[in-house]
């Protein structure tokens, strides 16, 4: 069992533990640093949800750096245990809550709430990206920001509904911060007119 650490804020320092498995791959920490450089304007308050949380460390890095909620999802039943004792042990079970469903079957049903900020970082043998950002725009709250991470060699896995706002890459993985485009027809839901910041 390897493990991740928070990075920042409240709860800097704290590991995750990290099944070794194959296609586990938490989000490093210098993507980590970047991504919530990039969000540090949007994050505190925000609701924040992560379709394919893994060990965790991203749902748990944002309610450490100010998030109000983050709804940790993971199918995988041994993750989903150890996010679920990782929030326990870190006090901050009032602020996350865990589902324990398929991504795209998650946003196949209506949302409860709209999040601020979605993470969109699947297991690359799964090739779910297109999957689950064709019916995010349902779940997104005016003004939401997602952040995608894939292979450097994959073609852009998202078209013209969205816009890059950051993009950065390390090693072989390409990661961003993208918005829906104003205007967008197929993202239904979303008044564009506010998703413009």
């Amino acid at each position: 069992m390897g493990e991740v650490r928070v990075i920042g804020g409240s709860l800097k320092r704290s590991k995750l533990p990290v099944p070794d498995r194959p296609g586990l791959r938490p989000t490093p920490d210098r993507v980590r640093e970047t991504l919530f450089n990039w969000l540090a304007p949007v994050i505190e308050g925000a609701r924040v949800l992560d379709l394919c949380a893994g060990s965790g460390v991203l749902g748990i890095e944002a309610i450490s750096r100010g998030a109000a909620h983050a709804q940790l999802n993971e199918p995988d039943r041994e993750l989903a245990d150890l996010i679920a004792a990782s929030v326990a042990r870190l006090k901050v079970a009032d602020r996350v809550s865990l589902t324990r469903l398929p991504a795209e079957r998650l946003l196949a049903a209506p949302p409860t709430q709209l999040f601020d900020l979605v993470f969109v970082d699947p297991p690359y043998a799964a090739r779910l990206w297109q999957k689950l950002l064709a019916p995010l725009g349902a779940w997104l709250a005016p003004g939401a920001r997602v952040y995608l991470e894939h292979p450097l060699d994959m073609e852009a896995p998202f078209g013209s509904d969205w816009r890059v706002l950051k993009e950065a890459q390390a090693g072989r993985v390409r990661y961003l911060l993208l918005e829906p485009a104003p205007g967008s027809a197929s993202l239904a839901g979303i008044d564009s007119a506010e998703t413009v910041s």
